[in-house]
């Protein structure tokens, strides 16, 4: 059974434990950037984990212009060491891509933004939409989440259900939270669904945040869940960590939310404002088999990352 924690802890706190829990890390794992060409002059960031696509390696990236917020997702391929668009994928007017395979489908989505008619810079809602098809090519739409809300996502479970992991925002005094619930088929994912999910309290303080970015089935059917937590200081300053929780659905028991790198793991580089410099925002995880994990990461919301690090679930395998 999972330890489990009635207090949240800060984001600071948090800091403070993986700092001193790994007083070398920063200088024993450093991130490397990935290098994304084809785009002209706009960031690539915000990057999906690498994933097989008709025998092809391709990742899914948030392309946009520095000083603006209208995103375009795109499909990647590996030439020559840098990144190039994959000839004839379709392009979304999305941000913050993610994937996940459900029974051997291709489950795909991203955030879709609404922008005031008069001011084009001016975001005025948002929501999680949901595509489907057996690859990139052949995407259809089939579901979208509520108005307002990030970083809802899926996998499939042991027993053929599906897990939805949602993040609805001011819902018990807390600035957002995550839920949980479960679908027998992507057909059932609708808002009603989405909305009515059971919260998972006590893993971010009330003037803090967080969503899930990935779930990973681990062995026992436990849920690893990558994720991040977020805190804003004065003049709106965002701090953004990459983190893991493990999710037991049996018995709606979770772990205590644990950091597992900070923007210093990571070379300099450029930031989209200065209110984002300390930003790396978790887009997958690779698994691999010598107990390290590749972390795929958006950082400053300007540029894309992975980094190696000892893999974060092995400890809920045990």
């Amino acid at each position: 059974m999972l330890a489990f924690t009635e207090l949240a802890k800060s984001s600071v706190d948090l800091l403070k434990e993986f700092t001193a829990g790994n007083p070398a890390i920063s200088s024993l794992l450093t991130g490397e950037k990935l290098v994304f060409s084809g785009v002209g002059t706009r960031d690539v960031y915000n990057i999906s984990a690498p994933f097989m696509d008709n025998g092809e390696l391709v990742i899914a990236g948030r392309v946009e212009i520095r000083d603006n917020e209208a995103s375009e997702v795109m499909f990647f391929v590996r030439r020559k060491g840098e990144w190039v668009p994959r000839n004839g994928a379709p392009v979304f007017a999305l941000q913050d891509p993610f994937f996940t395979f459900i029974r051997g489908e291709l489950v795909f989505g991203g955030v879709e933004v609404y922008f005031d008619g008069d001011d084009p810079h001016y975001v005025t809602s948002w929501r999680t939409v949901f595509y489907r098809g057996h690859s990139i090519n052949d995407l259809e739409p089939f579901a979208k989440g509520p108005l307002t809300m990030k970083d809802i996502r899926l996998v499939g479970l042991e027993n053929g259900r599906i897990g939805v992991f949602t993040r609805p925002m001011m819902v018990d005094g807390a600035r957002a939270l995550i839920g949980y619930t479960e679908i027998g088929e992507l057909e059932g994912l609708t808002e009603e669904v989405i909305s009515s999910a059971r919260l998972l309290k006590h893993q971010f303080l009330p003037e803090e945040w967080g969503g899930a970015n990935e779930a990973h089935l681990l062995s026992g059917g436990m849920i690893g869940v990558l994720g991040h937590i977020a805190c804003m200081e004065e003049n709106n300053i965002r701090h953004y960590y990459p983190m893991v929780f493990a999710y037991d659905p049996a018995h709606h028991r979770y772990s205590p939310v644990k950091l597992i790198a900070t923007r210093s793991m990571f070379p300099d580089g450029p930031a989209k404002r200065p209110d984002l410099e300390d930003v790396i925002f978790s887009g997958g995880l690779i698994r691999n088999k010598d107990g390290t994990a590749s972390l795929y990461a958006g950082v400053s919301d300007a540029e894309a990352h992975v980094i190696v690090i000892p893999d974060p679930f092995l400890e809920y395998e045990k």
